[in-house]
C-alpha cells in the first residue's frame, strides 16, 4: 500500500500528498470506532481507486500534535502576536507559550504591526519583550510596511514543519499572504466591537514554503489547559527549569514553599512580574477546571 502525509484536511475529506501527487480520501470507519482522528501532518497509508476516492488505513506514530490547531508532526510554532489592534496581551501569550512548551513544540514569537506604534510606545514594548529573548526565545518584531519581511522570516521556515498560531486578528493570514505570493488566504477586518478578528480560516493545510511547510490555522481568543496537568506547569517556564534544582524542594511549585530560587529571582526583577503573575494564573485555572469523566 503507497503511504502519503495528510496536508489537508476539509469537510470529512483528507488530501494526502505521496510520490505520486495528492489523493483526496477519507477515513475508515474504524477510526471514528476507536475515537482516532486523521490529522493534518500525519504519515497514513492508504488505498485509492483514483485521485479522487481513496481511503487512510492506518496512522504512523506521532512526534507530536497540538489539539488546537489540530496539527501533527510539528516541528516549531510561530506565535503571531500583534502590539496593537489587538492591543498586546502578555497573558494570552503566555498561554501559548505554556501550550506549546507542554507539547516539547520550538516556539518562536513574531510581533506585528509595529508601525502602529508612536516611537515612545516602540521602545516601552521592545523593553519588556527583551525578557522573552533573555529567557531563550526567537523574538522578531515586524510591520506591515515591511518589505523585507521574506528575507526576515525566510531563514526560520526553511527546511521545517511550521505551525502558524496566534489569536484572530493579529495579522496571521495577512502574514502568510506577504511571505508566500498567489496564496491569497482570506482575511477580515477587525471587529470594532469584540476588539478582534473575524474568524476567516475554515481549514488546516500544510503550504509548501522554502522547502519546509507551513500551517495556517485558525486564530484563538480564548485557550484552556485542559491537557496539562498541575505539576507539569512550572516546567513549560524555561525560566523556572533553570533554576528549579536551586530551589530547596524537589517539586517545587514555586509559590509558597520556603528558600524557592524562582521567589528569590522573581524579589530580584530577574523575573518578569507579568509573567509570574500569569503563571499564578494559569495554577488556579488548572486547580479550578471541571474534572473529564
Amino acid at each position: 500500500m503507497p503511504k502519503g502525509k495528510i496536508v489537508k484536511a476539509l469537510s470529512g475529506f483528507y488530501y494526502v500528498q505521496y510520490e505520486g501527487g495528492l489523493v483526496q480520501c477519507r477515513g475508515r470507519g474504524v477510526f471514528r470506532q476507536k475515537k482516532i482522528t486523521p490529522l493534518v501532518g500525519d504519515f497514513v497509508e492508504f488505498e485509492y481507486r483514483d485521485k479522487k476516492e481513496g481511503y487512510i488505513l492506518s496512522i504512523d506514530g506521532r512526534d507530536n500534535q497540538l489539539t488546537r490547531p489540530p496539527v501533527a508532526n510539528v516541528d516549531q510554532a510561530i506565535i503571531v502576536t500583534s502590539v496593537k489592534e489587538p492591543d498586546l496581551s502578555l497573558n494570552l501569550l503566555d498561554k501559548f507559550l505554556v501550550l506549546v512548551e507542554s507539547k516539547a513544540i520550538r516556539p518562536l514569537l513574531f510581533f506585528t504591526k509595529m508601525d502602529l506604534l508612536t516611537e515612545q510606545e516602540s521602545v516601552l514594548i521592545t523593553d519588556k519583550l527583551a525578557y522573552y529573548k533573555k529567557i531563550g526565545y526567537t523574538v522578531e518584531f515586524l510591520s506591515t510596511k515591511d518589505k523585507e519581511v521574506n528575507q526576515q522570516l525566510s531563514v526560520y521556515l526553511k527546511n521545517k514543519v511550521s505551525v502558524f498560531a496566534g489569536q484572530s486578528g493579529v495579522g496571521k493570514t495577512s502574514l502568510l499572504n506577504r511571505i508566500i505570493p498567489g496564496l491569497q488566504l482570506e482575511t477580515d477586518n477587525i471587529s470594532e466591537s469584540l476588539g478582534r478578528g473575524k474568524h476567516t480560516t475554515r481549514h488546516v493545510e500544510l503550504i509548501p514554503f522554502e522547502q519546509g511547510l507551513i500551517a495556517d490555522t485558525p486564530g484563538f481568543s480564548a485557550l484552556d489547559f485542559k491537557e496539562i496537568a498541575l505539576e507539569e506547569l512550572p516546567s513549560c517556564f524555561p525560566e523556572f527549569v533553570d533554576l528549579q534544582d536551586q530551589c530547596k524542594f524537589r517539586g517545587c511549585m514555586h509559590i509558597k514553599e520556603p528558600k524557592c530560587a524562582v521567589k528569590v529571582a522573581l524579589d530580584q526583577q530577574e523575573i518578569l512580574e507579568d509573567r509570574y503573575q500569569n503563571y499564578l494564573q494559569f495554577v488556579e485555572e488548572i486547580k479550578n477546571r471541571k474534572p473529564r469523566y
